[in-house]
């Protein structure tokens, strides 16, 4: 029988992802996180042929980018580098974390109840629960509930059930943009926004959330309510309970990390999820007598989505403020204009291919300084809600390439089609929003 033929440079690719990763958690060790962006650059590189149509123009960004700062700003190239680095060791631990927890006997149990009970109840739990989930473990959250819903379809097939399981798990993370107070959203927009305080934010930004996910359930795909074969496994108490504790052990490490050592929350995330990674490897190894790593080969196109919209969104935040004067501004009736547009601009952008990380930074870099003092709240409500839009309706999102990865539905299908007429609805409620609290607040 022959053996498929692996693309060229396969095991190398994959070498280079796990130094990425190692470099993200070692970024004390002097030049470790400058060395990590370049192994995601040779990674990239090296699946050139494999790549999407938005990974390679994203790349022709940060090659351009670094060719301009090199002229105009050649220190912001070590940030850029810093901010690629960080990111994508988060991605490929969120990655190596669902192969840990996917191959679990305790979750084959766990997705067998998962799928029972009534449609509407069922979306609901999915739904909430992801977003809690997701408030400590950001990609986590679709990568734990994600891996059920694969485990599902591979041994029941496609269905209504997992179509809509998908739906609401894209749906529940992206409420995290929009509302968790460890956020990268919520973090920037009140970093770009100083007269903005954070629970201010929150304050309105949570009810906004948990209306979105209620509303979510409008659109869904009809289904019948799944009797249970005799032959089904049922879980019982134990299994989610060690389930449970393995997410609780995670979630107090990254409170601990971002909360008592003041680390950053990607930072704090990445080393949790590594923490439980090396451990659920090691009870592996132990058991099988054998490390048998995952190959981190196929995830090129991830690593320059996240890690160069991460590159792009450094370089231009430190060249708009150089740039920008200080005696521009806008007339008063465009704020709130400008405030309605605002998750448009990440929604457009999102679908086009841009991480929300480079539109966040563009938008609040340039805007940040010029908006009343006053009215801030408008525009942060509308950047973060943008954000959280655009995570759940972009087909080019971390999240939908990481379910496309673990359920094998395309991610154009689960982030554009799913998801577009509650994207147009939730844009205009949002943005309407946004500008209404501009006009009230700017007076």
């Amino acid at each position: 029988m022959t053996q498929a033929v692996q693309p060229r440079f396969y095991r190398q690719r994959s070498i280079l992802a796990y130094l990425a990763l190692l470099c993200g958690v070692l970024s004390f060790v002097p030049g470790a996180m400058v060395f990590g962006a370049v192994c995601v650059v040779l990674a990239v590189l090296l699946a050139w042929k494999e790549l999407r149509t938005v990974a390679r123009m994203l790349f022709g960004f940060v090659v351009f980018g670094t060719l301009a700062a090199l002229i105009m700003e050649p220190a912001a190239l070590l940030v850029a580098s810093e901010n690629m680095t960080r990111l994508s060791a988060l991605i490929l631990t969120v990655m190596l974390l669902s192969s840990v927890l996917g191959n679990s006997a305790d979750l084959l149990k766990i997705s067998g109840s998962l799928f029972s009970g009534k449609p509407l109840a069922r979306y609901y739990s999915l739904a909430f629960g992801t977003g809690l989930l997701s408030v400590p473990l950001n990609f986590g959250s679709v990568g734990v509930v994600g891996s059920m819903i694969g485990h599902r379809i591979r041994g029941r097939g496609d269905s209504a059930m997992t179509r809509n399981a998908v739906r609401a798990v894209i749906r529940g993370f992206a409420v995290s943009p929009i509302c968790s107070p460890l956020s990268i959203s919520v973090v920037m927009t009140v970093t770009f926004l100083p007269g903005l305080q954070s629970w201010e934010l929150i304050a309105l930004s949570l009810p906004v959330g948990v209306l979105i996910l209620l509303g979510g359930a409008w659109q869904r795909e009809p289904e019948q309510v799944v009797v249970p074969d005799d032959g089904e496994v049922q879980a019982g108490v134990a299994p989610w309970l060690r389930f449970a504790g393995i997410i609780a052990l995670i979630c107090v490490g990254v409170f601990a990390l971002s909360g008592l050592v003041g680390l950053s929350y990607s930072k704090s995330v990445t080393l949790s999820c590594f923490a439980a990674v090396v451990i659920g490897f090691s009870l592996r190894g132990a058991r099988t007598r054998k490390l048998d790593l995952p190959t981190m080969a196929p995830v090129s196109n991830e690593l320059i989505i996240v890690g160069g919209s991460a590159f792009i969104g450094a370089l231009i935040s430190l060249l708009a403020l150089n740039l920008m004067g200080d005696d521009f501004s806008f007339p008063r009736w465009a704020y709130p204009v400008l405030a309605f547009g605002v998750p448009w601009v990440f929604y457009i952008g999102g679908t086009g291919g841009f991480n929300p990380i480079v539109i966040g930074t563009l938008v609040g870099g340039v805007l940040g300084p010029l908006w009343p003092a006053e009215a801030v709240l408008g525009l942060g409500i509308a950047m973060v809600c943008g954000w959280g839009i655009t995570s759940g309706g972009s087909p080019y999102a971390a999240n939908s390439l990481l379910m496309e990865r673990l359920t094998a539905y395309p991610a154009r299908q689960i982030g554009l089609h799913w998801n577009f007429r509650l994207s147009m609805v939730l844009l205009l409620l949002t943005g309407g929003l946004g500008a209404g609290l501009t006009y009230a607040l700017a007076g």
